[in-house]
């Protein structure tokens, strides 16, 4: 029997794919994508995902007959009665409370379809993303514009009207093989705090495929989660548009938000392919852990995303949106990995994060925590390893990178966090004052306390491009063995603030990069790592003290940017004059290659 989500064809086709990458939302880049990670293929020190999600419409076949349910009738009964095979057609513009996806033994022959009525012809074509034109809204306030030519309501709505809990899309124990297409998912508004607007109910499900939704909060009340995608395996979620999702400082009744959740739980969880989607939160548009679980969800392609926070939710900026009562919302970070193994994530682009509540601004981090209290661990197998960050650009933010193997709040320890590769990235405007961040390109820490941290291990940053106001890097760890190993920088252009490398505090007999000479920033990766490379990099305004053969360029004109535009969205190819094209090494320009990496984003935002 065919299975919709195969393994990849082998690592000829990894560099194959690279070279002759096309445009994102073509259907040959979509196969070739898939193809791209093979079993065993590594990325650096990164393995990527052995197993991909195959979720295109002739991969979730339904020859079945149509149901259609009319306003004001029971979507249940339709499903009741659903064969495998059948799809269900829900009236275009209509309003439906709840949706509820029972168990059917189906195969991978047989997919039950829930999708609007209208005909595809009124849907964006396959592999092109939704927007909220499709349910008659034309544009919203703060967001990145949306084409609408025709602002015509071709959705069907799922509704919620609860006074509290989870709904208003149920996914029942035992739930397979459903593809839904074309429903705007929401809640009404209300002072009700809604946890889940799609998302398990005490049980496992497998093969879901969410396809062209707009699913969203309320703009000022309290929706927690978008998808959660715990206790689910074989998932896709492509095409779609997820909005006003958080929580509310001080008066809320919760603390963090999330577009799309995983990573909780005791049940086995992914593949996942998270593709072509626009994903707003408050907290992090996406986030893996961060709470009980006993496993760490695996196989997981992030790719061709919008990460994206509307600067309206920031206090003090024009046309502020916060709760009701005008409290901010609680602003975390983006992108966060807390517990998952064997993740890509590539071609996406990350705006806005700002400090506030216990966060500084970063834009991606890799935390492993386990989320521990007291004495006991709700996460003892967390771990964030093999992790693949390619081709990205990550703009407007407080702070970049956040890589750390951490204690948690309350004194437990993750099981490992490594095996990172981090290339081919741009990462701009980053500035502490505006953005309440540190202003900083990375932290690159492990953290000590009462359980045991593993080091931190196996990084690889290569070929990106960062210009922060700030210290590059934030380094801090044990100061004896085992310390921190493996680290490798290469190929890259910083720019440094006035002081090129600060520590994460906790003084000389606690941080290696508290040393009285730890303004040094040779002696800081010396005193802090057993084992390092740091080459071939161009530092602006670096100073002294660096690695040999890491130039230090005065001014920024003299790198030869073709664009620089004071670090903010600019061309940063080297313009042919530029003594750092093809440097010493692997003859390639230093930096991110701009070419590729704006090719992976192209149409994204």
């Amino acid at each position: 029997m065919k299975h919709p989500f195969r393994h990849s064809l082998g690592a000829l086709l990894l560099s194959l794919a690279l070279l002759l990458r096309p445009h994102p939302t073509d259907a040959r880049f979509r196969a070739q994508a898939s193809a791209q990670p093979a079993s065993g293929d590594h990325d650096g020190p990164a393995e990527l995902p052995r197993v991909q999600v195959e979720s295109s419409i002739r991969d979730t076949p339904a020859p079945g007959k149509v149901l259609r349910v009319q306003e004001g009738e029971d979507p249940a009964r339709a499903l009741a009665q659903a064969a495998c095979g059948d799809t269900i057609e829900l009236q275009a513009g209509a309003t439906f409370s709840r949706l509820v996806l029972p168990q059917k033994k189906c195969d991978d022959s047989h997919w039950i379809i829930i999708r609007t009525s209208a005909p595809d012809a009124k849907l964006p074509a396959e592999g092109t993303r939704l927007t909220p034109c499709y349910a008659g809204v034309s544009s919203l306030p703060g967001r990145p514009p949306f084409p609408c030519a025709s602002a015509e309501n071709v959705l069907a709505k799922i509704e919620f009207d609860a006074q509290a809990g989870s709904g208003p899309v149920i996914i029942e124990p035992g739930a397979n093989h459903y593809r839904l297409i074309g429903l705007e998912v929401t809640r009404v508004v209300s002072p009700a705090l809604i946890y889940v607007l799609i998302g398990t109910r005490n049980g496992v499900a497998d093969h879901l495929v969410f396809d062209r939704m707009w699913i969203h909060g309320t703009a000022q009340n309290e929706t927690v989660h978008g998808l959660f995608l715990s206790q689910i395996r074989y998932a896709a979620v492509v095409d779609s548009y997820f909005s006003d999702f958080h929580c509310v400082a001080r008066t809320g009744g919760c603390v963090d938000s999330q577009a799309i959740l995983g990573g909780l739980g005791d049940a086995p969880e992914g593949p996942f392919k998270i593709e072509n989607n626009f994903l707003e939160a408050a907290g992090e548009c996406i986030l893996f852990g961060g709470g009980k679980s006993s496993i760490t969800p695996e196989d997981i392609e992030i790719r061709h995303n919008h990460l994206f926070k509307p600067l309206a939710w920031m206090k003090g900026q024009p046309g502020f949106v916060g709760g009701v009562d005008g409290n901010p919302f609680i602003a975390k970070n983006l992108f966060e990995l807390k517990n998952a193994e064997r993740l890509l994530f590539e071609g996406n682009i990350l705006e806005n994060s700002w400090g506030g509540f216990t966060q500084r601004g970063f834009g991606i981090l890799l935390t492993p925590k386990s989320q521990a209290i007291g004495e006991k661990s709700l996460c003892p197998n967390c771990r964030v390893t093999d992790i693949t960050i390619r081709m990205c650009r990550l703009s407007h933010v407080g702070s970049g990178f956040a890589i750390a193997n951490a204690v948690s709040d309350n004194g437990g320890a993750a099981k490992d966090g490594g095996r990172f590769s981090i290339h081919d990235v741009i990462v701009d405007d980053v500035r502490a004052e505006f953005f309440d961040g540190f202003g900083i390109f990375a932290q690159i820490a492990t953290t000590s306390g009462p359980s045991a941290v593993t080091p931190l291990h196996d990084v690889s940053i290569d070929h990106v491009t960062g210009f922060a106001d700030g210290p590059v890097f934030m380094i801090g760890g044990p100061r004896d063995d085992p310390r921190m190993s493996r680290l490798s920088i290469t190929n890259s252009i910083f720019l440094a603030g006035p002081k090129p490398v600060m520590t994460t505090g906790g003084g000389p007999l606690k941080n290696c990069g508290s040393m009285p000479d730890s303004k040094v920033p040779d002696i800081i990766f010396h005193d802090c790592f057993s084992s390092y490379r740091f080459e071939r990099n161009v530092i602006v305004h670096g100073g002294g003290g660096w690695p040999k053969d890491n130039p230090t360029p005065k001014k920024i004109e003299d790198v030869g940017f073709s664009d620089y535009r004071n670090g903010n969205g600019g061309d940063y190819r080297l313009s042919p004059t530029s003594k750092f094209k093809h440097a010493p090494g692997d003859q390639k320009d230093v930096g991110a290659d701009f070419d590729a990496t704006e090719q992976a984003i192209r149409g994204v935002d």
